[in-house]
């Protein structure tokens, strides 16, 4: 069975309320479609005007980030059951900026895996090097650490609902984009790493996206590889041009 499309904006620390309800009705009628889902991860002061301003769409509203306690003495955090009330479905975790600015670690990020899918909630699970680590020719390796420790204790039936976006940090904002093949090959050996923690099925239903600079023009060519299953946008997300990189085809 074909893996539907998921195309994700990661609207990062942008759009005060009131902008982001313009943005969603300026972006509802140009991202129209049955062939991807379709989610904006919002800032935490956006969900719930996002949530309304997306009602009868087929947009979906997901969370930038969420604590793995239930509740308590966190200040400034965000539980998972405040996400789910709202009707939050998807929750991107360990961001390549959230582990470099906020000190997320491959062990947190575990952590807050398991409690998104105690909760429900679809994680989005980033991971990618940095151009150090691809220059010493050391991608593989670091990834394939960061996928397994993610993935610590999910079961099989959790991880094939998962999202996984790859997004090489040397590609993230600076205009530079892995090559198509590039993307491929490591979204190839992360849907590898999955079948060697589970099995092929698992492998085969879970999603892959690419990330880093993708555009309208780099899009369609990314899409159709076999191994990525659409795509984690960032700057491009608060553009009308989100509606071209959703409609690639």
């Amino acid at each position: 069975m074909a893996r539907k499309k998921i195309i994700a904006g990661n609207w990062k620390m942008n759009m005060t309320p009131s902008e982001a309800v313009k943005l969603i009705e300026t972006l509802k009628p140009l991202v129209k479609t049955d062939d991807a889902d379709v989610v904006f991860c919002v800032p935490a002061i956006d969900i719930i005007p996002a949530l309304e301003a997306a009602k009868g769409t087929n947009i979906e509203i997901g969370a930038e980030n969420m604590y793995f306690e239930e509740k308590g003495a966190y200040t400034g955090e965000i539980a998972p059951a405040m996400l789910t009330d709202v009707g939050v479905k998807y929750v991107i975790i360990g961001h390549s900026e959230r582990r470099e600015y906020f000190a997320e670690t491959n062990e947190t990020v575990n952590k807050k895996v398991l409690k998104a899918f105690e909760h429900g909630i679809t994680p989005i699970v980033c991971c990618g090097e940095t151009l150090t680590q691809r220059e010493q020719g050391v991608t593989m390796d670091f990834i394939r650490q960061q996928v397994k420790i993610a993935f610590l204790g999910v079961t099989a039936e959790q991880a094939k609902t998962a999202v996984i976006a790859y997004e090489p940090i040397w590609a993230i904002g600076t205009g530079k984009t892995a090559t198509t093949e590039q993307a491929q090959e490591v979204c190839g050996g992360i849907r590898k790493c999955i079948a060697e923690i589970y099995d092929e099925a698992t492998a085969e239903a879970i999603r892959i996206q690419y990330g880093g600079s993708v555009n309208a023009k780099t899009a369609p060519e990314l899409f159709v590889q076999p191994d990525i299953d659409g795509g984690l946008v960032g700057g491009a997300a608060l553009k009308p041009d989100f509606g071209q990189i959703v409609n690639w085809k």
